[in-house]
């Protein structure tokens, strides 16, 4: 049911205010405008923008799922796409996915056609020493092989060039335009001529390598749009109202300002609020990160997104729609990932020379054979066109791509994924790691660390009372306790009667005919229970950063129980080895700073957060940026999403939430913070290997120009024909592609931490 039609079901309650439609790009959601047209960017048709059930613009279109589409709709949609497209948002996930199924499908089209090209082309007989049977001219079965290829797989550049130029720049797409149009029109004009020479073999060469090329990157980028989606997943797509004294199920876009909302034991709290009635433990986790369910009771703010655990409550509506924590999350995640629009690649940058130096070659090639040297047309354009090719490195293509698909494969092995080529690049720069704490340097989950016991009472006694009292509870410690009973191999009492949970205080029970009450301190002075005899060892624990359960028994207090959530085994070593490389770091959390300073210590740690709102993450994250420091954040939970948003670089933990890793352009798939050190191991080996690579598809082709051009011929005689070109520059893709794949000897460095 839509956010209308839940309107249409509840007349009286909250009224919403038509808007103005607007009108976006699918490819380019900062693209707005307030009636239909075309992008100016990219020329696809502007869609209407949708909002989403928490009322907050969800950039969506009317765009069917690729899989509900026809073949035709597919084909239209896939000549109007360019390279170069950005997906940011949730309009740009269905696009991305089409796009990245439409460039495979082109890729393997031109690839199967491109064999019997070069079969029956001139570089073919050279190759392998015969042609196979013609049943009409050679040029002709060319010209019907290659034109398919040009005008279908080869489209997306021609059209990309064509909006290049719109816009005023020269970019890859106008380079390889240049090549695979010279190319190919040079050819039909030598097949219309009846001349037996023809270069549709560099064509269709050029279009499959760079397609490949482009392919794999869109690979890359495959996911990093559904951050959001997930971010609004959280939010419940109805609340339970309070209205004239009953219970009303209203749609949460339609909620307002003071509502009162009623929440029941598993429910995801709607909009942020203030508790008006009632004492309950909410999981704040995947908004806060924060391990522990934290205890609510009158007065106290919930936050949208978050999951009521244990009591009933009723709290007021204070921030709704756009106003709320979880949106304004969503609103930093989208400001930050659209303020760092992925900067021009180094190819890019040498394509607009190239695309000049290639164009300007041909030219000065031609005239200078033609019109100085005096000889014939097709002389000239022989010298000119092989110019034109060589001038044109497809390896520049895949000089990048290749680079990524062996540094990122080699990385999944070891359980990094690195989204895109540039932060490849960007992890080698790193200079201060920023580490959230919980689920990041520590485990997550509480665990019990320490059992004080009065006289007369041992631990696994004091143990097995509590854990047959937290059997049945909703307490937030309840399973670390089941934990350390299950690993202590004790038995949980079966005679258990008269259970009481005290809603975010503890509970009360009767086991084995004794009176057990097991809760905070605060409870067992509600109950006037002198916790004096633990009085000293509860203190230590609190210093430590601890959570504290007591045990009373028959009316006295017999032992206090202390859980912490332990830091990770490797996040000592981590931090250390990141110190050694003169990397900064620094922890930022939600805890109060006695609990922070506590872990800080244990792992290394100098510099500290401590209590940081969830929003103002990002903010701490950009302080360090404005000291001149290249930021690394390294978390896990909804809250860091900001923040690894706002960071130069963004690393998830694997164990965390889907926005976390969603939003972050590393993911650490085994949770484990060494990993960060061996990211950046394999970022400078891989930047290495794609400088390499970029500068020999520059380099070998510029210096071939001159050779093609005929420089040799006057004296030596030495004539570089255009399929001779097509070969040299299908040689500087597999060096290109070989150098990447030496790329793996690196991995003994990853292994050895």
């Amino acid at each position: 049911m839509t956010g209308a039609e839940k309107h249409e079901d509840h007349p009286d309650h909250h009224h919403m205010n038509a808007d103005t439609t607007t009108y976006t790009c699918p490819m380019h959601p900062e693209i707005r405008s307030t009636s239909p047209g075309t992008c100016p960017i990219c020329g696809m048709r502007l869609v209407p923008v949708a909002k989403s059930e928490g009322g907050m613009d969800d950039h969506e279109h009317n765009m069917k799922s690729p899989s509900k589409m026809s073949r035709w709709e597919k084909f239209k949609m896939s000549m109007t796409m360019t390279m170069g497209m950005e997906h940011t948002g949730v309009a740009g996930r269905e696009m991305a996915r089409l796009m990245e199924l439409d460039i495979r499908q082109k890729f393997f089209f031109a690839l199967i056609l491109s064999f019997p090209i070069i079969l029956y082309s001139p570089l073919g007989k050279l190759v392998f020493g015969f042609q196979p049977p013609a049943p009409i001219p050679v040029p002709w079965i060319l010209f019907l092989l290659t034109t398919p290829v040009f005008f279908y797989s080869g489209w997306i550049f021609l059209y990309s060039s064509v909006k290049a130029l719109q816009n005023q720049t020269l970019n890859m797409s106008v380079l390889i335009a240049v090549g695979i149009t010279a190319a190919y029109s040079f050819s039909v004009l030598l097949t219309i001529l009846q001349s037996s020479d023809s270069y549709y073999e560099a064509a269709a060469l050029l279009v499959t390598f760079v397609l490949f090329g482009h392919w794999m990157e869109m690979r890359s980028r495959r996911g990093t749009t559904d951050a959001l989606q997930a971010l609004l997943q959280l939010v419940p797509a109805q609340a339970r109202v309070l209205q004239d004294g009953k219970e009303t199920l209203v749609s949460t876009s339609e909620l307002q300002v003071g509502d009162i909302i009623v929440l029941k034991p598993g429910d995801r709290v709607p909009v942020d609020g203030t508790i008006v009635d009632g004492e309950t433990a909410i999981d704040e986790s995947l908004v806060t990160g924060e391990s522990l369910p934290v205890e609510k009771k009158k007065g106290d703010g919930v936050i949208g997104g978050s999951i009521n655990q244990s009591g009933s409550v009723r709290f007021a509506a204070s921030k709704v729609g756009e106003e709320t924590a979880l949106a304004q999350i969503v609103k930093l995640v989208e400001a930050a990932q659209n303020s760092k629009a992925p900067g021009q690649r180094l190819a890019d940058r040498f394509a607009q020379y190239l695309v000049v130096l290639a164009i300007g070659a041909g030219l000065v090639t031609f005239l200078v054979w033609f019109a100085v040297a005096r000889q014939p047309v097709l002389f000239a354009l022989t010298f000119a066109i092989s110019a034109i090719v060589i001038a044109c490195p497809d390896a520049l293509g895949l000089a990048t791509p290749t680079a990524v698909a062996v540094g990122t494969g080699l990385g999944a092995k070891h359980n990094i994924l690195i989204k895109d080529a540039p932060t490849l690049e960007q992890v080698s720069k790193i200079q201060a790691v920023v580490f959230d704490k919980t689920g990041t340097l520590t485990e997550g989950k509480p665990r019990i660390s320490e059992i004080a016991t009065v006289q007369g009472w041992n631990e696994d006694e004091a143990l097995t009372l509590v854990g047959g009292a937290e059997a049945d509870s909703n307490h937030p410690l309840s399973n670390a306790v089941l934990e350390e009973v299950k690993r202590k191999g004790l038995k949980v009492p079966v005679r258990i009667e008269r259970f009481e949970n005290l809603s975010g205080l503890g509970v009360r029970a009767s086991i084995e005919g004794r009176e057990v009450l097991v809760g905070t301190v605060k409870l067992m002075k509600q109950s006037g229970i002198d916790t004096g005899p633990l009085q000293e060892r509860i203190s230590q624990s609190v210093e430590r950063g601890e959570t504290i359960m007591v045990l009373a028994v028959d009316g006295g207090a017999v032992a206090a129980i202390g859980a912490a959530d332990t830091v990770k085994p490797t996040a000592k070593v981590a931090v250390s080895r990141l110190n050694q490389l003169g990397i900064e770091t620094a922890m930022i959390t939600g805890d109060n700073r006695t609990t922070a300073e506590a872990v800080a210590r244990t792992v290394g740690i100098k510099r500290v957060f401590a209590d940081v709102l969830p929003q103002d993450k990002a903010a701490f994250v950009k302080k360090l940026q404005d000291e001149g420091k290249f930021v690394a954040m390294v978390g896990d939970g909804v809250n860091d999403a900001p923040a690894l948003a706002q960071a130069d670089v963004g690393i998830a933990i694997g164990a965390g939430t889907d926005v976390a890793i969603e939003t972050a352009k590393v993911v650490l798939m085994k949770s484990d913070p060494s990993d960060v050190l061996r990211a950046i191991r394999l970022s400078k080996a891989t930047v290495t290997k794609m400088k390499q690579n970029l500068f020999w598809a520059s380099f070998y082709n510029i210096l071939a120009i001159p050779i093609a051009a005929g420089i040799l011929y006057p004296n030596l005689g030495i004539i570089l024909r255009p399929e001779i070109s097509a070969l040299l520059m299908s040689a500087s893709s597999i060096i290109v592609a070989t150098n990447a794949v030496l790329l793996k000897r690196t991995e003994k460095n990853l292994v050895a931490i």
